[in-house]
């Protein structure tokens, strides 16, 4: 399928180099096409780049969804941090995911509404998820809270740091530090310790 050919040139390209960076003649070339030909398959640059984002999207999506169906009522510390280390895993391992995470925090400017109701759209169903968990942890007594809301948002907090750190930092150290001091406090938080 030359389509997918062309979207996993594209998600190479703009992983590397941002939307602006990317050019259509250098996504043709890497699957032996010429430019005019990417016309056929997507309606241009906007349209290719939206199926990208799209793809990778539901591929993190589909990561989390995959990881929590995994996750029972018995062992809250370990499935979050286990979570916390997914969202590390994923972005250093796959690239639809590094794409995803850093065109949610620097989208193409004419793109930043799209973008950014993708971005809502997944992390509304990221926390409707999270949501439902922890009020299985509360009514198997594994943690304690009133609202479930309430843990959720903190973890959320949590996961959004570490994702910053993914984005802008390149220390590993900084990031180990970081995640092992968010886990703690988190944890004591919620626990029954």
């Amino acid at each position: 399928m030359k389509s997918n050919e062309i979207k996993d040139a594209a998600l190479k390209y703009f992983t590397i180099h941002g939307y602006e960076g990317a050019s259509l003649s250098q996504i043709a070339e890497e699957v032996g096409m010429k430019k005019q030909s990417i016309y056929a398959h997507f309606k241009g640059k906007d349209d290719l780049f939206l199926q990208v984002l799209h793809d990778a999207k539901e591929t993190e999506l589909s990561s989390k969804l995959h990881y929590f169906s995994m996750v029972d009522a018995q062992n809250p510390e370990k499935d979050l941090y286990g979570f916390l280390q997914l969202v590390i895993d994923l972005f250093q391992k796959n690239e639809h995911l590094k794409f995803w995470l850093r065109m949610s925090f620097f989208p193409p400017t004419h793109l930043a509404k799209a973008i950014e109701m993708e971005v809502i759209d997944i992390e509304s169903k990221v926390q409707a998820i999270l949501e439902s968990k922890f009020q299985d942890w509360m009514n198997a007594k594994a943690i304690v809270e009133d609202k479930a809301i309430t843990p959720t948002f903190a973890f959320l907090g949590v996961v959004d740091s570490i994702m910053l750190e993914l984005v802008y930092g390149n220390d590993e150290k900084r990031l180990k530090d970081k995640l092992e001091a968010s886990w703690k406090v988190f944890w004591r938080g919620i626990s029954h310790q």
